[in-house]
């Protein structure tokens, strides 16, 4: 574990890191030398990731970094090599000059910091989705990437490009709507009745970082925190923020939405999770709107005693992906592939695609970019990596905002978007199906939250303020970031 010394020394060194405008430029590489990198964050995705870049040639791992001691050792122990370096604090890891570029799998309330971080050290990033937990921190990152002239690269790119050219071909004439499926299995967390203990393995205050440093109240610290708005997005960040990607490509946005309405709940189970199992939420894009549809739920109340994953509903023949309504059909995307039908669902266009993405794509992509050095290609693919955390990041404004409603009056305040009431019945049903009350413990409706073309909320100071967060010393964001 850290000492107190070894803590104020690594803040100290984070302080002096040099201003994004002053970053260290890009150190020429021989074609030969390896990139030499960084993985910070070793849970389940931080060694999928390590997994990967050992059987990548051209990539040397120098040190790994996460706050957890017995995390290190046993990532270490699957490398093979105990002559990599592990570190417990990522500060230290910025200061060392054989690392070139950082991979960050860490909770999504550390991934702007140290992103910034990384860039004012003259690092290139490759960070995991979403981009940033809020939407300050968004723009933050993404003019940061263009002052330093870094490859900031994140995962989930978009859906098939084959399936994205042939429906932009015309095959299906306008579209209409595209809708994100994300139909995620998400069992109660449990409820614990006091604080936990935190292992001796692990620097709890590290690992809060700009969070709250609040006792534990939940049954598990790693994978939970994602259920919990101080630290995580829920599950549409965490799962879904790859068909909300998919769905911005498909539909031709290219901005922040205009508007968000958004209706939801944690339902069917009193556990210590705060952000929604089910979700509805209307992107107010013109003219082709994106609605998500969250459920957490299995098919009905007798599957909660199986296998949840195996148990989940369908939305028009995807559990999750992305459904495009044209004028003259349906285009489905999933794991699965692509398949289109008319109007009266007859098979127009099938083929089977590896993935939407997936990590190994997304790491290929960043490394492509990091060793041809396309700074202004990446900047553009940032740009839309940080638009679809931008859309979780206001469902989830919009969520926390919301108000209790009982079905009738849920129905009247969705009569102005059409998109929603339909979806709302088939919730409704689904809630019935798994035996919630919805009028003992009901879904909650937002406003309609409006934002202007600065990205602001005009309509609600609140949500306004939201679009930021707290920081706590000494992990705050870089002054000028």
């Amino acid at each position: 574990m850290l000492t107190r010394r070894r803590f104020v020394q690594g803040a100290l060194a984070a302080a002096a890191l040099p201003q994004v405008a002053d970053a260290r430029p890009a150190r020429p590489r021989h074609r030969s030398a390896d990139l030499r990198v960084a993985l910070v964050g070793l849970g389940g995705r931080g060694l999928e990731l390590l997994s990967l870049l050992r059987a990548r040639a051209g990539v040397s791992v120098s040190v790994l970094c996460d706050v957890d001691e017995q995390a290190l050792t046993q990532a270490r122990a699957t490398t093979g090599r105990t002559e990599v370096d592990l570190d417990t604090d990522y500060r230290h890891v910025l200061e060392r000059e054989d690392v070139d570029a950082v991979l960050l799998a860490t909770p999504d309330h550390w991934h702007a910091l140290q992103t910034l971080w990384a860039l004012r050290a003259g690092k290139d990033v490759y960070v995991e989705a979403p981009l940033t937990q809020t939407e300050d921190e968004g723009r933050r990152v993404l003019a940061a990437a263009r002052s330093a002239r870094r490859v900031v690269g994140s995962a989930r790119a978009g859906p098939n490009p084959v399936a994205l050219s042939w429906l932009r071909e015309g095959h299906l004439g306008a579209v209409r709507l595209v809708r994100a499926v994300v139909y995620s299995p998400q069992p109660s967390l449990g409820k614990v009745d006091k604080n936990q203990r935190i292992p001796d393995a692990i620097d709890y205050d590290l690992w809060c970082g700009p969070a709250t440093l609040a006792p534990l109240r939940r049954a598990r610290l790693h994978h939970d925190w994602r259920y919990r708005w101080d630290t995580g997005s829920g599950e549409l960040g965490s799962a879904g923020i790859e068909m909300l990607s998919a769905a911005l490509h498909l539909s031709g946005a290219e901005a922040a939405p205009p508007s968000v309405l958004a209706l939801g709940a944690r339902l069917g189970y009193a556990d210590d999770g705060e952000t929604p199992n089910c979700q509805l939420v209307h992107f107010g894009y013109a003219p082709v709107p994106i609605v998500c549809e969250l459920r957490g739920l299995p098919r009905d109340r007798a599957a909660q005693d199986g296998d949840w994953a195996l148990a989940m509903d369908d939305c028009l023949g995807v559990r999750r992906g992305v459904v495009v309504e044209a004028e003259g059909g349906l285009l489905r995307l999933d794991a699965e592939g692509a398949r289109a039908v008319d109007t009266q669902g007859n098979e127009l266009w099938n083929m089977v695609v590896e993935r939407m993405g997936g990590p190994r794509a997304d790491l290929e992509g960043w490394l492509a970019d990091v060793e041809a050095r396309r700074v202004e290609e990446a900047l553009a693919r940032l740009e839309r990596a940080r638009l679809a955390a931008l859309l979780v990041q206001r469902a989830g404004v919009a969520q926390r905002l919301a108000a209790a409603r009982e079905p009738d009056p849920l129905r009247e305040g969705l009569q102005t978007c059409a998109p929603l009431c339909e979806a709302a019945e088939r919730l409704l049903l689904h809630l019935a199906a798994n035996e919630v009350d919805t009028k003992a413990t009901p879904l909650r409706l937002s406003t309609r939250l409006e934002y202007d073309s600065a990205e602001t909320c005009t309509n609600d100071p609140v949500a306004a303020r939201l679009a930021t967060r707290e920081y706590r010393e000494p992990y705050v964001l870089p002054s000028g970031a």
